[in-house]
């Protein structure tokens, strides 16, 4: 008859034989108490460095597995074999073929069982712990530091910054989440082979369509009526003189129950379903736009050089227009150097008190530096100089305003700009809008034509109202607010 004490006995005696198990069996002996302390503790308290996340369930939790593993395939498969015959499948089947048998080996069938459900149980926290903090945004923007760390900037500094990396890059489904297993492993050999691309290339042509993410949150066919804007600006003389550009957007809607599709969201209505054909990776050249109309007809219009593209196009791609296309940074932003400024000083960030402080800022942070240790020191360095040099007395009588304005100036560069990745000011374009970029104009540009003669226009009403442009105190602004 099998005793309780035979099992243990049998197992040590098995693994004292395999060398393969003996490896297996170190490796979980050194890796179990880590791991139940470590999986406790982010379970309560939140481990908050991603690195040593990064360590326990990259590195200590599949070692673990591992070790399990050899332990096993060590005992039954090499020389501990043997000495295990207890647990073989020989030995199960001549007890089990006698119905008296099972008595004797109840025991040994009950603590299989056990350490089984016991493996289990730690495996299955592992692989549930570790899934949650490989969809973590500390995994997603921080383990891959330098080709990452732009792209994670960006997205805390963006009004999306409260929505989870993986909430638009994976989403929801099995298929989506496989895809974007299979993708990352691509991109962590890169990263470890020091192949990925400076700077990351855009857009990213695998995302998940936006209408599956995008419209999760925000309905298009709901966006009414006209939006009041007012854009900011710091003209670059001694007073930095405060300007604004008024403005009122045509935002329209998809079209809904109560209303026909207008307006600036009448591109991603379902009855004006636009497709076009892009002949570069940037999706900057639009030879060709057709239009699906709600009848069922179609428009196509094409520009003069329609062919010339086409045949010489690096990445022809053929799209249907969504949410992306206009809005094509959402979470990702990267703001052109006046526009960083310009937000810097309306935030008090970069203060108004100093002469010529819009005009200094922009010329420090215009030069192309190797890293941003480099520009934070010849920022600072720039900026003492000339207070120092033209206006001492506000210097030395208000040091700590010059101080701010050279930490203010510092942070709209290294929130915008990463020489070690090769991203400067206009590396990143956005298509909202045309003020800096091609965007609306990469279609509404008067050349793209139908066979009918209708062009796309680049009509400025089209999509605003200009109320004022660059005007100190506008006059809109007084009437908007019940002034005289």
């Amino acid at each position: 008859m099998v005793k309780l004490t035979d099992i243990p006995k049998a197992f040590v005696k098995g693994i004292t034989h395999s060398w393969l198990s003996m490896v297996g069996a170190m490796v979980v002996t050194v890796t179990f108490p880590f791991l139940v302390g470590a999986v406790l503790y982010d379970t309560f308290m939140h481990i908050a460095n991603p690195y040593l996340s990064g360590f326990i369930y990259m590195i200590l939790g599949p070692g673990f597995m591992g070790g399990l593993l050899l332990v096993f395939i060590g005992l039954f498969f090499a020389r501990g074999k043997e000495e295990v015959r207890l647990f073989t499948l020989d030995y199960l089947r001549d007890k089990l073929s006698d119905e008296s048998g099972y008595n004797r080996i109840r025991k040994l069938v009950f603590v299989g069982v056990f350490l089984t459900c016991i493996n289990l149980f730690v495996v299955g926290i592992l692989a549930y712990s570790g899934y949650h903090y490989m969809e973590s945004d500390a995994f997603c923007g921080e383990v891959c530091h330098v080709p990452m760390t732009p792209e994670f900037t960006a997205y805390q500094n963006s009004a999306h910054s409260r929505v989870g990396c993986v909430d638009c890059h994976i989403g929801t489904g099995a298929s989506w989440f496989v895809k974007s297993k299979i993708s990352g492993a691509r991109q962590l050999y890169a990263v470890v082979a020091d192949t990925f691309s400076r700077p990351i290339k855009t857009p990213v042509h695998g995302l998940r369509p936006a209408r599956d993410t995008c419209e999760q949150c925000h309905r298009p066919e709901k966006f009414h009526g006209d939006r009041l804007v007012v854009k900011d600006k710091y003209l670059e003389d001694e007073n930095n003189t405060h300007v604004q550009t008024v403005l009122l957007l045509k935002i329209g809607s998809a079209g809904d129950l109560a209303a026909e599709s207008h307006g600036i969201h009448w591109h991603v209505a379902p009855e004006n379903e636009i497709i076009y054909k892009a002949a570069d990776w940037e999706r900057n050249i639009i030879p060709e736009v057709s239009q699906k109309t709600a009848n069922g007809n179609k428009i196509i219009y094409r520009s003069g050089e329609a062919d010339e593209q086409i045949a010489a196009a690096t990445n022809l791609e053929e799209r249907i227009m969504d949410c992306i296309d206009c809005h094509n940074r959402p979470s990702h932003i990267y703001l052109p150097a006046d526009e960083a400024i310009n937000g810097k000083i309306l935030t008090n960030n970069i203060p108004t008190d100093l002469p010529f402080i819009k005009q200094q800022a922009m010329k420090v942070v215009s030069i192309e530096y190797r890293t941003q240790d480099e520009a934070r020191t010849a920022i600072a360095k720039e900026l003492t100089n000339y207070y120092k040099s033209n206006y001492s007395d506000i210097y030395s009588q208000n040091r700590p305003l010059v101080e701010k304005a050279i930490a203010g100036v510092q942070a709209a560069y290294v929130e915008n700009v990463f020489p070690e990745m090769r991203i400067q000011w206009d590396t990143y374009s956005s298509n909202l809008g045309h003020a800096n970029y091609f965007g609306c104009f990469r279609c509404h540009n008067d050349e793209h034509e139908s066979a009918e003669g209708e062009v796309i226009s680049m009509d400025c009403d089209t999509c605003h109202t200009i109320l004022a442009e660059d005007e100190e105190n506008p006059e809109i602004i007084k009437t908007l607010l019940g002034g005289s």
